[in-house]
């Protein structure tokens, strides 16, 4: 379970952690390998200049007393002698520890430890390499079995060995084994490795906080696109979920508009039927009556009869149109909105006589045919409540405008009621609720004592579309 948890944990972090941490680590691993390499052959390189400068020094000493090494296999008393005076002396005296002629089968011909004289020893790599006419030399690397009184020595050592050449032929017949004091060269070594890790670290260092830096704006954007995308994919999940809302709002409203237009028409039928189609049978009935088809009626009451036929057929006319004029929308869709609520305003005034006050704010640019209908409707059906249940005591209609939201509102100082007094089959409120709801806008009753508010609101910018 640990495993998978740091996994986890790993992958949640950021890409730029990622390469922080990797990257480092592997920057790390390849400046100490690169600074090995390269330490190892600034040294080597160091080593063998230092060697050769050394060795051609000490040859052109050397080399003039010694005899012919070909035909000699060992050196006399004379020669010893000379080759003690020059290394005891001088410069050489000061800079050599140690110096051994060796012969090719590993004995030791010369050596200012006389003990070492004409021992034989197995031949080292170095002394291959020197045979083989090559010159070889380490520093500090005093691992041979006849190294003993060096190593005692506990100073900083050049380790040279250096092929003896016959001068005619250029035969390589000894080999010179010499240990310089190097106090100088150690300095300058360490010198040398000091800077050599130091620009490894430093152009590594430049180089990984180049990529760092890339990385690191890499990893920015991408974490700046991922907060946008996760962002979008928020706001199109709230989308989608009111869209979803407004949806289910549209079923419901087009189910009650079914509902509510069933129950308008029977409504229409209804004041047909009690009010116009009453009298027009009252008048048909008068029409077959004796009073008026009787020839012994007199004149007088035949036109009596006839004036109130007349009169009950006016009166079913009147109502007709009283309920057509409900019906039919004045042209509404060329007006602008203070001019829908000064005809919904005017219309009831007429048809009731009553005091309708009318308050205005700042008007909307635009509003789609649908929301003016709605408008209208709401003013119509509001006043219509008002002047019902509240005998149109202090009406007012007042329109305000707030951002991109209008709201428009209808009050009274009536006695009120209360709202469980309002059933659901109420076609009034019920249809107002609906027309507004249809439209994405929000329908509002507040019930005092006394007085009743109606309120609508609506959003500009989503009537536009509909």
């Amino acid at each position: 379970m640990r495993r998978p948890n740091l996994i986890s944990k790993w992958n949640s972090q950021s890409l730029a952690k990622q390469f922080l941490v990797i990257g480092g680590i592997v920057s790390v691993g390849a400046m100490l390998l690169v600074g090995a390499f390269v330490t190892r052959l600034i040294e080597d390189a160091v080593t063998r200049n230092s060697a050769a400068t050394t060795a051609l020094y000490v040859d052109s000493v050397i080399a003039p007393l010694l005899p012919d090494m070909q035909t000699s296999q060992a050196l006399d008393d004379t020669v010893a002698r000379a080759l003690d005076e020059t290394l005891g002396q001088g410069a050489l005296g000061d800079r050599l520890l140690s110096f051994r002629l060796w012969r090719s089968d590993g004995t030791i011909l010369y050596s200012n430890d006389k003990t070492m004289v004409g021992k034989k020893f197995p031949l080292s790599d170095e002394l291959k390499t020197a045979f083989a006419g090559k010159m070889a030399a380490q520093f500090n690397e005093l691992d041979d079995v006849e190294d003993k009184v060096e190593r005692l020595a506990g100073k900083p050592l050049l380790e040279i060995y250096n092929p003896v050449l016959q001068p005619w032929s250029g035969q390589v017949v000894a080999v010179s084994e010499f240990y310089e004091i190097a106090n100088d060269f150690q300095h300058s070594l360490s010198q040398a490795r000091l800077h050599t890790w130091l620009a490894v670290a430093g152009f590594t260092l430049v180089f990984f906080a180049t990529l760092s830096a890339i990385v690191l704006r890499g990893s920015r954007t991408i974490e700046n696109q991922r907060h946008a995308l996760r962002q979008r994919i928020d706001d199109l999940s709230a989308l989608l979920a009111q869209n979803e809302a407004l949806r289910e709002r549209v079923q419901r409203a087009s189910e009650r508009v079914t509902a509510l237009n069933e129950s308008y028409l029977r409504r229409i039928g209804a004041d047909l039927h009690d009010g116009p189609a009453q009298l027009i049978a009252y008048a048909s009935l008068r029409l077959d009556s004796r009073t008026v088809v009787s020839a012994s009626t007199s004149p007088v009451t035949r036109e009596r009869e006839i004036a109130s036929i007349k009169a009950s057929l006016d009166e079913a006319m009147r109502e007709i149109r009283t309920i057509c004029s409900g019906l039919v929308l004045p042209q509404i869709e060329a007006a602008s909105l203070s001019e829908i609520l000064e005809r919904g305003v005017h219309a009831h005034r007429q048809r009731t006589g009553t005091i309708v006050d009318l308050v205005t704010s700042s008007i909307p640019v635009c509003l789609s045919p649908s929301a003016k209908i709605c408008i209208y409707r709401f003013v119509q059906e509001a006043l219509n409540n008002a002047y019902r249940h509240g005998g149109g005591a202090g009406q007012r209609v007042i329109q305000r405008l707030q951002g991109n939201r209008v709201s428009v509102e209808v009050a009274d100082d009536g006695p009120g009621f209360s709202p469980d007094d309002v059933g659901p089959t109420s076609l009034g409120l019920a249809g107002l609720r609906e027309r507004v709801e249809s439209l994405g806008g929000t329908f509002e009753i507040t019930f005092a004592a006394p007085g009743t508010i109606v309120r609508m609101t609506l959003n500009t910018e989503e009537t536009e579309q509909v």
